[in-house]
């Protein structure tokens, strides 16, 4: 298994993070519907808002697992925050990063993956929209689009969010 590196724009990164005092608050129903959709229109059964903190990745919205969060060192997410563009893990046993990580050769055996970051628009990313199936899969242009529009709905609910609290 091979952690995630850091992004260089790590301390802005959690300072942004922690601005939209999303962190460990309840599921929220308009959360839930964007994952649920997620989970039905790609036929996975695990779909996540997940925000990845200093340590942890924890989830805002949880569809097929009943985990609130896993440590980050063991986050595929993590690795898809330091991306600029969607990341697919057709086959987690095949991929080198993520091979022997708990999550695929344990509960929930996680393996295929596809994140895309929740970027703000000040530029960091402070989390992930992802699906995961317990099985091999592969990831066409159109489905990363959509995973993209579907993401795109999660940020604006974060600064939905943010704009009633103020």
């Amino acid at each position: 298994m091979t952690a995630a590196p850091l992004p260089r724009n790590e301390a802005k990164r959690l300072d942004a993070l922690r601005s939209l005092l999303i962190l460990d608050t309840p599921p929220e129903e308009r959360f839930d519907r964007i994952s649920a959709f997620a989970a039905k229109e790609f036929d996975v059964p695990i779909a996540l808002v997940s925000m990845v903190d200093r340590d942890r990745q924890w989830f805002k919205s949880t569809i097929g697992i009943e985990m609130c969060e896993t440590p980050r060192d063991v986050s595929f997410c993590a690795h898809a925050i330091t991306k600029s563009a969607t990341l697919v893990v057709p086959d987690a046993l095949r991929d080198p990063r993520f091979a022997d990580n708990p999550l695929v050769v344990g509960h929930p055996y996680i393996r295929f993956y596809a994140g895309a970051g929740l970027r703000l628009p000040y530029g960091q990313v402070v989390g992930t929209l992802c699906i995961m199936d317990r099985r091999p899969r592969e990831f066409d242009k159109l489905d990363v689009a959509i995973l993209g529009g579907l993401r795109d709905l999660v940020v604006d609910e974060l600064f939905r969010r943010e704009e009633a609290a103020v």
